[in-house]
């Protein structure tokens, strides 16, 4: 996931001229594009055992079509989105759109594993930009005072596109089989890249913006870039983060395989049970997010203290959950964990938002998008299906929580300096923002 502050400087109203009624039109679209998005990101998940039951796959090799999803988002996500500001944002995530959707029917076409895992590179490519261009999109369309819910609105459909594609794709494989679900999400995707750009149109979201924008593009170059890694709380800010992530992603990714196995069900079950999980993730990121802004409004060094709880809890509660054996309680214990373990998405947020200038919040947050990906999304499905190749899935979750305790070590490390560090860019003349963090999460 990628993040957008609202600066307090940023006072110019681009939702001047456009119809409210036109707005939600190229708001709708656009999240439903989102939702397409996670669909087809999160679909193989559900028929993970069907794939290795037809084609022989270990689960290193099962992961790392989860994985390369993950790696090319984080890779490609700043050089694409800085493409789509140059060459138009409607076309951009029109081309993306078609990019994810045909791929994705390449899944459903793939012969073997090399077809498909070229099919998944090509997945990751298509959808690298498209949380942030298409915020971007949105919140141009709309009132300044709106963003933050438009924003929020905008993550959640992320997490709605997660549960639809391990949901929907495990039902769809029981009753027609594994290719039907990626086609299935396939052909939603293609419908919406067809209508986005002749409905939403360049000329009617960004009327006489395209210059000035130009300009300010411009202008950023010469701000001070150097606040991405100038302190040694902001470097350890992204490594907790994408450390803390390996956990959530993996759970989510694995879930499905995990209650097949050990619950013996069928895909369209285990893919139900697992959706009711990513949900419990979704709620718990927004959740910790209010409390952390709730506790912290007049401390917000506070933020980092409450990234450890939530790194420490998800790691008790997980770990307690994979010491038990399949049941009731053991489902109820994943569910809570999940529920703190992405937690410490809005405090890392506004950390990396109090540590950089407010001119390079956008790169900064992309910075931490890339650490999110590489170090936890992309790593934590393959290195997990490599241990379970050797140990078993059921003994590669119960080493998973583990992982949170380091996360919980660096985030630690980042507090020991944080005022430090928050004092000496101010000394040196840093506009930096102490105070409650307005943080929009891109999905």
């Amino acid at each position: 996931m990628a993040f957008h502050h609202s600066t307090a400087d940023d006072d110019e109203d681009t939702s001047v001229g456009i119809a409210r009624r036109y707005a939600w039109i190229v708001f709708a679209l656009t999240f439903g594009l989102l939702i397409s998005d996670y669909m087809s990101r999160q679909v193989l998940n559900a028929v993970f055992p069907l794939l290795k039951s037809e084609w022989s796959l270990s689960d290193g090799q099962l992961g790392l079509l989860s994985g390369i999803v993950a790696m090319m988002v984080g890779l490609l996500t700043i050089p694409l989105s800085l493409m789509a500001d140059r060459f138009g944002r409607v076309k951009s995530l029109a081309l993306m759109a078609l990019l994810w959707s045909l791929a994705t029917f390449g899944c459903a076409l793939a012969q073997d594993y090399q077809h498909m895992f070229i099919a998944r590179f090509l997945v990751g490519v298509g959808e690298a930009a498209y949380g942030s261009v298409g915020i971007a999109v949105v919140i141009s369309v709309f009132p300044k005072h709106m963003r933050a819910t438009l924003a929020s609105a905008f993550m959640a459909g992320g997490m709605f596109g997660s549960v639809l594609g391990m949901a929907l794709g495990g039902a769809i494989a029981a009753k027609l089989g594994w290719r039907w679900s990626f086609a299935g999400m396939a052909l939603f995707g293609l419908l919406l890249a067809v209508l986005y750009p002749i409905i939403v149109k360049e000329a009617r979201i960004a009327p006489q913006r395209a210059a000035r924008a130009a300009s300010k593009a411009t202008a950023a170059v010469k701000r001070p870039l150097r606040t991405l890694f100038s302190s040694r709380s902001v470097i350890a800010t992204y490594v907790g983060s994408g450390l803390q992530l390996f956990v959530g992603g993996t759970v989510i990714v694995w879930m499905p395989s995990y209650l097949n196995r050990y619950y013996d069900m069928g895909a369209d079950k285990a893919g139900g049970i697992a959706a009711i999980i990513v949900l419990c993730s979704g709620a718990g990121m927004i959740l910790c997010g209010m409390l952390s802004d709730r506790l912290c409004r007049q401390s917000p060094e506070r933020k980092v203290a409450l990234a450890i709880g939530y790194c420490l809890g998800s790691c008790l509660l997980l770990s307690l959950a994979f010491a038990l054996p399949a049941g009731p309680a053991q489902l109820v214990l994943i569910c809570l964990g999940m529920l703190i373990a992405a937690g410490t998405t809005g405090p890392a947020g506004a950390m990396v938002a109090n540590l950089t200038h407010y001119s390079v919040h956008g790169t900064a947050f992309a910075t931490l998008t890339l650490a999110n990906n590489m170090l936890g999304l992309a790593p934590g499905p393959f290195i997990t299906g490599k241990v379970s190749d050797v140990i078993g899935l059921h003994a590669a979750f119960q080493l998973v929580p583990l992982v949170s305790v380091l996360a919980a070590a660096v985030f630690f490390y980042a507090m020991c300096y944080y005022h430090k560090d928050i004092a000496r860019l101010k000394g040196e003349g840093v506009n930096v923002n102490t105070g409650p963090v307005s943080i929009e999460v891109k999905s």
